[in-house]
């Protein structure tokens, strides 16, 4: 039997998986920044599968299932997405003209025209656009001009294939002429004819020499717009410290003030390095529970204030909002805390208002909130995960110095030397006293051993 008759090609099929089916997206991609798995295409079938649900500031239409009601006419406002959270909300003029979502449409811009992917029709996009802030009228948008063609297509993926190449020669002209300041991002035109730098920088910078230079390398029209921190963490994208895509990446698209009282609020450290995001900036999800929290714990007393009692002074150390207790210590004893109902501290607080002091802070305990104070802030770990802070601790190293010696080594070896003294002096005990010893033959390889010469005293004359 030969090689060739002993080999059997396995015939059996791979299970099914339905992730085989999903597009995978490769960090080349560079039509993932416009929501898309792959090259968009005109084809309605392919439109399902070119749209990416997890790209920047994706959408879900929750109106898509309702049943519609009323006039529907009215709601002529759909809404664009561009490069990465460029979004913006156009007008159909024409009511013949029917979009769906992932229909690439041209749209009217301040010069020319601009090609873009549609993400929300229908009531949920004229909601969105209702929840803007200093909405204008519908009729001032600007109109989206007609459904694509596919020269339109074609025009608008060559500007994509320019972007990174611009980007990089765009870094490398204002690192030569000495400017301090960063280019994060390049936006081509749909058209072509206007491409927008994204810029951060520390300082205001003068960059009207570097537009000319722009425009005679890359022949367009040059638009300069700078950002922040906040928006540049935006337009590059990462993962947060909770192990999720940034919040301004998914979802956040304005930006409110996030100051450290909104941590003290919380009773957070105020760590920086905790408390900071991607950005270097205060973290947005700072802001998404600090309402909630200044709504439970309005009516709690002034923590500053202290409690008197006839065993002594009892101090502030720590608050549960949601639990409603504050826990006290006393100034001379704090080895343990002693949890107060909200409604204890300020009745206690009446009374030393009137000069009555009451016995100790143990008698308005609530039940099961006395906790030692070396346990009350140790970390209950329920579910097998190390501390986040394990390797914030340095190891206690073992010193080599030649002036420091190691007390650990120095006591193992003292008793290393007790040990060896002592089983020399039980062999000596146990040695018959008529065993000879054992020399060797040589006589120069025998031990020594000195003999301690007696001190002689003086004789003494007696009959002196």
């Amino acid at each position: 039997m030969t090689e060739d008759q002993n080999f059997q090609p396995n015939t059996e099929q791979p299970e099914h998986n339905i992730l085989d089916e999903r597009p995978i997206i490769k960090e080349d991609n560079k039509y993932n920044t416009r929501g898309c798995h792959c090259m968009p295409a005109l084809e309605d079938q392919s439109r399902d599968l070119q749209m990416c649900c997890c790209a920047k500031l994706a959408t879900f239409d929750w109106t898509k299932g309702l049943t519609p009601t009323g006039d529907n006419s009215k709601y002529n406002v759909i809404e664009v997405r561009f490069k990465n959270s460029h979004k913006d909300f156009y007008r159909i003029v024409e009511t013949a003209t029917v979009l769906e979502v992932g229909d690439i449409v041209v749209v009217e811009a301040p010069t020319g025209h601009d090609v873009g992917i549609v993400t929300l029709i229908g009531p949920a996009a004229h909601l969105q656009y209702r929840k803007r802030q200093n909405v204008s009228p519908v009729e001032e948008l600007r109109k989206v001009l007609r459904k694509a063609r596919q020269n339109d297509v074609d025009k608008w993926n060559k500007t994509i294939d320019l972007e990174k190449d611009t980007q990089i020669k765009a870094r490398k002209i204002a690192k030569d002429m000495g400017l301090l300041m960063k280019i994060n991002d390049v936006e081509y035109q749909g058209d072509g004819s206007k491409a927008t730098f994204f810029y951060t920088a520390d300082d205001r910078v003068d960059f009207r020499q570097l537009i000319k230079v722009y425009a005679e390398e890359f022949r367009v029209r040059i638009e300069m717009r700078q950002i922040g921190a906040r928006q540049e963490a935006m337009h590059l994208g990462g993962i947060g410290s909770c192990g999720r895509e940034l919040c301004c990446v998914t979802f956040l698209s304005n930006f409110h003030t996030v100051s450290t009282n909104t941590a003290r609020v919380q009773q957070l450290s105020l760590n920086p390095q905790k408390l900071a995001g991607q950005c270097g900036k205060l973290k947005c999800c700072l802001n998404y529970e600090y309402e909630m929290y200044q709504e439970a714990a309005k009516d709690f007393p002034d923590p500053e204030i202290p409690l008197f009692f006839r065993k002594g002074k009892a101090v502030w150390q720590k608050t549960d909002v949601f639990a409603r207790t504050m826990y006290y210590a006393y100034a001379n004893e704090q080895n343990e805390l002693i949890g107060l109902p909200v409604e204890a501290v300020h009745e206690i607080i009446k009374l030393n208002q009137q000069k009555d002091f009451p016995e100790s802070l143990e008698q308005f305990a609530a039940k099961g909130k006395v906790v030692p104070n070396d346990e009350a802030g140790m970390f209950d770990n329920v579910v097998g995960q190390d501390d986040l802070t394990r390797f914030d601790k340095k190891k206690k190293m073992q010193s080599n110095h030649p002036h420091r010696p190691n007390h650990t080594h120095q006591r193992s070896n003292n008793e290393h030397r007790q040990n060896d003294h002592n089983r020399d002096r039980s062999n000596d005990r146990n040695r018959s006293n008529n065993t000879p010893r054992k020399y060797p033959e040589n006589p120069s390889q025998r031990p020594v051993r000195e003999i301690q010469k007696p001190i002689l005293k003086p004789k003494t004359n007696p009959d002196a």
